[in-house]
């Protein structure tokens, strides 16, 4: 079969509909919604570092078959599978680690498939994408081309081509057939149970409320109060407030049930939020800020909530971001996550290799040290 490849520079010159019948729906930070609202609203550019390079592969009737998310990056900000001392490296030695080639949803570190198919795509058109990825990293005079967050399912097609797998660590809930919270804190141990119980208990005694808001229930006032709540997070613990009230006004109305925007209301007024995604068995947890401080609040609005929803949902997983031991003890278990890498330079991918290999026996001696403080009941 021929096939016409395109790169293209903006999500929008593909249909929505085209792009997310590539096996996307159960993933909201790969729709293309999402995508565009993040290009639309000056959350990329040049202006961040995030130019978008995406391949398409169209069949000879101009049919999408199979695509990939890509950008070219010139930073390594907003990407959550940290190679600062690699670009370190490559500096000290005279040598330009930027521009780099990157395949991920922006400021997203969720898991995610980065082959995208369609279901009448041969499966030739998965290595196709891997090549001409490769393809686009040297024409564009990359130091590097990265899959960050593949799925589980796709980790085959990166293995023994070259690629250096990366193993990361967050941290993830499963749900066992819950029939309430209740029945959730019931395979803790009591202490553990306890701790949680007082939390909430905390919280509820503040004569604190919460509200559960969607993209359609929720209003541009809850968004405008909720991006101020954003942004002061980040002014608290420095970085950058990447993401515009614009685009969260976005895609409030293009995907209104893949969002969800947990308030804590206290005299009337907003104290804190957490902004999520809603996907078809998962729940990511991906934004927060408060502007008044109560005891354990930040673990009611951004996990106790979250866990409710998922109960009451039947949502299979809830993943709440990047990082975080203290997630542990609330029920959330050491998980892997996993990233490709192929550097251009030969002596630089050695050394990678190296070190990744390390990092990896490290990650899991540390995943299993973790599990020791698991709150469930020991079997």
């Amino acid at each position: 079969m021929n096939y016409q490849i395109k790169i293209l520079e903006r999500i929008s010159e593909l249909a929505a509909n085209d792009w997310n019948t590539l096996g996307v729906a159960a993933y909201p930070f790969l729709r293309h919604e999402f995508l565009d609202a993040l290009e639309n609203t000056d959350c990329l550019g040049e202006r961040w570092g995030w130019l978008p390079r995406h391949i398409a592969i169209f069949n000879e009737g101009g049919k999408l078959l199979a695509a990939a998310p890509l950008y070219l990056k010139f930073n390594s900000y907003g990407e959550f599978v940290f190679d600062w001392s690699w670009a370190d490296a490559y500096q000290r030695h005279g040598m330009p680690y930027y521009p780099k080639l990157v395949s991920a949803s922006p400021y997203t570190p969720a898991s995610g498939p980065k082959l995208l198919m369609s279901d009448q795509a041969p499966a030739e058109c998965r290595q196709i994408l891997v090549n001409t990825a490769l393809e686009l990293a040297r024409q564009s005079n990359c130091s590097s081309l990265h899959w960050l967050f593949p799925s589980k399912d796709q980790l085959q097609h990166f293995d023994g081509q070259g690629f250096l797998r990366r193993t990361g660590c967050q941290f993830h809930w499963t749900n066992q057939g819950y029939q309430d919270f209740e029945d959730f804190l019931s395979h803790f141990s009591s202490s553990k149970r306890k701790q949680v119980k007082r939390e909430r208990r905390r919280v509820e005694e503040a004569g604190i409320q919460f509200r559960l808001l969607d993209g359609h229930s929720a209003s541009d006032d809850d968004w405008h109060d909720f991006h101020r709540l954003y942004t002061s997070t980040f002014d608290k613990k420095g970085g950058h407030a990447t993401l515009s009230l614009a685009f969260f006004l976005q895609i409030a109305r293009s995907m209104p049930e893949q969002v969800l925007l947990v308030q804590a209301r206290h005299k009337g007024q907003t104290a804190a939020a957490a902004f999520n995604l809603v996907g078809e068995e998962t729940l990511y947890g991906r934004h927060w800020g408060c502007r008044e401080e109560f005891h354990s609040l930040h673990f009611e609005t951004c996990y106790y909530q979250g866990l409710q929803y998922c109960i009451d949902n039947r949502l299979q997983r809830f993943e709440p971001g990047a990082q975080g031991e203290h997630k542990i003890r609330r029920g959330f278990l050491p998980t892997a996550t996993w990233s490709f890498h192929w550097l251009a330079d030969e002596r630089f991918r050695e050394a990678v290799k190296h070190f990744v290999e390390n990092e990896h026996e490290g990650m899991l001696d540390y995943m299993q040290e973790l599990e020791t403080h698991s709150p469930y009941k020991r079997p």
